[in-house]
């Protein structure tokens, strides 16, 4: 996208306003994972940063994770902040079969994996390191060595993320209910 995906702005406010509004109706605590130094806006969620600048998102999301278990949490939902049409229905429809399987992850799959809207287990974070301490970086390596569950449904617009200022201007209007 060539800036901050963070504070770039959509429909007036910056992605991780939206993001972290929907998050906020299912999660408590909501945990931003932010890079050293990153300027956020002021949030109604927990900043942590980032130990080491450009590595990815499998550092930044053991690193949530790690919070999230702190926090007591047994379970948390992992997303990009890139995703400003996220919605808690989308975690709803998550939450339950991460329960019901009792699975290390559970992810969407419309057509492809989406591993950054998923609800992974804290205690993940301790194999997070183990692989970054390996020399991984892929958060398809986390994936494949954990026990994880995929629910298959319908292409969704709360899965969509945005790379680049030209699907940012394609996405729908946000609608208010």
């Amino acid at each position: 996208m060539g800036r901050d995906k963070a504070t770039t702005l959509y429909e007036g406010k910056p992605l991780v306003e939206h993001v972290v509004a929907a998050v906020r109706t299912r999660c408590n605590p909501v945990i931003v994972v932010a890079a050293p130094g990153q300027p956020l806006p002021e949030l109604d969620a927990d900043i942590v940063r980032d130990e080491l600048p450009g590595v990815g998102p499998l550092l930044a999301t053991g690193r949530g994770l790690r919070a999230a278990a702190e926090a007591g949490r047994d379970r948390a939902f992992v997303c990009g902040v890139d995703m400003p049409l996220l919605t808690a229905d989308l975690i709803d429809t998550l939450a339950g079969p991460a329960v019901a399987l009792d699975a290390d992850i559970v992810l969407p799959w419309d057509g492809r994996t989406h591993y950054l809207a998923g609800i992974y287990r804290t205690s993940l974070h301790t194999r997070v390191a183990e692989l970054i301490d390996a020399g991984k970086r892929s958060m398809r390596d986390l994936v494949r060595a954990s026990d994880t569950h995929q629910v298959v449904m319908p292409k969704q617009v709360a899965l969509t993320n945005v790379n680049t200022v030209d699907e940012l201007h394609s996405l729908p209007p946000l609608r208010i209910a």
